[in-house]
């Protein structure tokens, strides 16, 4: 299954299972109609449905790429990324008591990325060198359902959804200027991929609360380096599995 569809399921999967969320809501308010209905829907839009979560993502990346093709290309020629951290803001809609929408966001960081394959190009430096930056932008929607019950201080949680990844301000260093024979210009397709997430939460004052999570997600892209007309190409699985730490308020 290749990456377009595996997102289209993703999405497909968090929308039914929010529609039918909405659906089973909707008929149990339309068959409970008497005192004791009313007395639970109130006590139910007394339950808070908004949190904001700030806090720091650690991106650890898992980057399978084909080696570089294009002319004058050695063989083993390849690329990795550095992990990173960067900070991280999530907004959560309460659905009902298990089931809640989440927008997750970073901070644009800058990746770096470094040569892999071998010592040197001709007679430049190039395994592990940075040769090149990019900065991106990745929000994700989350379908999360939450185990336990919502008076629990401790509620572990899974998370489904879809992330775009978008690739901008992409920069070719001096050291990547030289391996690749003169001043280059590099593109990264954007992404879109699947998502899936567990973690916890702590609450451990009043509306405050603590969020552990990690993740597993597909970001994938076609990279090319234009070197006065030369053009070399890879595809590359980015695979991060980033860590989350964030302080939550519920309102």
């Amino acid at each position: 299954m290749n990456t377009k569809n595996m997102a289209v399921g993703a999405i497909s999967l968090v929308a039914s299972t929010l529609a039918m969320t909405l659906s089973a809501t909707g008929t149990a308010a339309a068959a409970d109609s008497g005192p004791a209905s009313t007395a639970a829907a109130s006590t139910s839009s007394a339950v808070p449905g908004n949190t904001l979560r700030a806090g720091l993502y650690y991106v650890l990346y898992n980057v399978k790429a084909s080696d570089l093709n294009g002319p004058y290309v050695p063989a083993g020629v390849n690329l990795d990324v550095k992990n990173l951290v960067t900070p991280y803001f999530a907004y959560l809609r309460r659905l009902n008591s298990h089931f809640a929408l989440e927008l997750a966001v970073g901070l644009p960081p800058t990746a770096k990325t470094v040569g892999k394959g071998p010592a040197t190009l001709g007679s430049v430096p190039f395994n592990g060198v940075e040769v090149s930056s990019a900065k991106w932008l990745a929000p994700t929607l989350l379908l999360a359902y939450s185990f336990r019950d919502e008076s629990a201080v401790l509620r572990p949680y899974v998370e489904l959804g879809v992330n775009y990844t978008h690739f901008y301000d992409l920069q070719s260093t001096a050291a990547g200027n030289q391996a690749n024979g003169g001043p280059t210009a590099i593109s990264l397709k954007n992404s879109v991929g699947p998502v899936g997430t567990v973690g916890f939460v702590w609450k451990f004052r009043g509306p405050w609360s603590l969020d552990a999570s990690y993740s597993v997600s597909q970001v994938t892209s076609d990279y090319a380096g234009n070197t006065a007309g030369v053009i070399r190409t890879t595809h590359v699985k980015f695979n991060p599995t980033p860590f989350v730490v964030a302080v939550g308020y519920t309102f």
